[in-house]
């Protein structure tokens, strides 16, 4: 049997890569990433061609782009002055925004991503203000020294972690979370969003074999209580299906396909059809207030939950 593509999560930054440069080639994109494929290269064409589930994912990724777009532009609206990136991978955005000059950008990711980045893009100019950090985010004293360095330096702080908290196991979050939670000047926190029936969803196409190396792990019984109890609260969250619904871009899927999806959704209890309209998102979240640091295990301290 063939060995899987996608040997770690890294890699996964250069098939999401194809799928934006897929998009941009559309004549009804809903953005343009010129600088995309380049970076995806072949490895991502190859990554994608081999990923069950090619269709939904790059439907997901498509509509998961502008609603972190979004996002971004009305946390600068918010005052927000800097963007902490965490697992950037292969991101554009600081070249292909309009973003104000004066924003500063810090991507933060595997030594070995930053650099191909670099390579890559070094005859591109940004929109704003682009410090990349080479980081091992497991690495508890290296994160918190990069979290406190960027939180002195900021006003207002909005974290990006696209593509990252499904990899980590329920620990890792935690202590991921109450990290941020620390930060006085972290306003906002972008994160992906995963019901626990697209979780199952996943497993039944075959996701969990072809990435058994980068495998989806943060599933908690109840997400946004999670999140509560680490000092997050949700100020909005936008599913992906209502969010396609909205843009003009429902997924394409074959008509006999399309058809017996539209009469089983139809003919599903309500309960269960709202969840599979909001199978997935994206949820920016505020720090919650009151919020008691003492009365959670200090970040590290937390035993990893499967």
């Amino acid at each position: 049997m063939a060995e899987p593509l996608i040997e770690n999560v890294s890699d996964t930054s250069f098939w999401i890569a194809h799928l934006r440069a897929v998009e941009t080639e559309r004549a009804d994109a809903l953005f343009r990433d010129p600088f995309a494929g380049r970076l995806a290269g072949e490895r991502g064409a190859q990554i994608a061609a081999a990923m069950p589930m090619s269709r939904v994912i790059a439907w997901t990724v498509a509509i998961r782009t502008c609603i972190i777009d979004d996002y971004i532009n009305f946390a600068i609206g918010e005052g927000v002055d800097s963007v902490l990136n965490l697992g950037a991978g292969l991101d554009t955005r600081p070249y292909r925004m309009n973003l104000p000059a004066s924003l500063n950008w810090i991507e933060a990711d595997y030594p070995h991503i930053i650099d191909y980045k670099e390579r890559v893009l070094a005859s591109e100019r940004t929109r704003c203000r682009l410090e990349r950090v080479q980081i091992d985010l497991a690495d508890l004293s290296q994160r918190r020294r990069l979290f406190e360095r960027v939180n002195a330096q900021t006003k207002k702080m909005l974290v990006i972690t696209e593509g990252v908290i499904p990899y980590l196991s329920t620990g890792e979050a935690a202590s991921l979370a109450d990290d941020l939670r620390t930060l006085d000047h972290a306003g906002l926190w972008v994160v992906d969003y995963l019901h626990p029936e697209m979780m199952k969803y996943r497993q039944r196409k075959g996701m969990g074999r072809a990435m058994q190396k980068a495998s989806f792990k943060f599933a908690p019984a109840d997400w946004f209580g999670f999140f509560r109890e680490h000092g997050w609260q949700a100020k909005e969250i936008r599913y992906v299906a209502e969010e396609a619904e909205r843009l003009g871009r429902p997924i394409s899927l074959p008509a006999p396909m399309r058809i017996a999806m539209t009469i089983g959704l139809h003919l599903l209890p309500q309960t269960r059809r709202k969840a599979l309209q909001e199978f997935m998102g994206y949820v920016l979240l505020e720090p919650s207030s009151p919020y008691n640091m003492a009365s959670n295990p200090l970040p590290g301290e937390i035993d990893e939950q499967e």
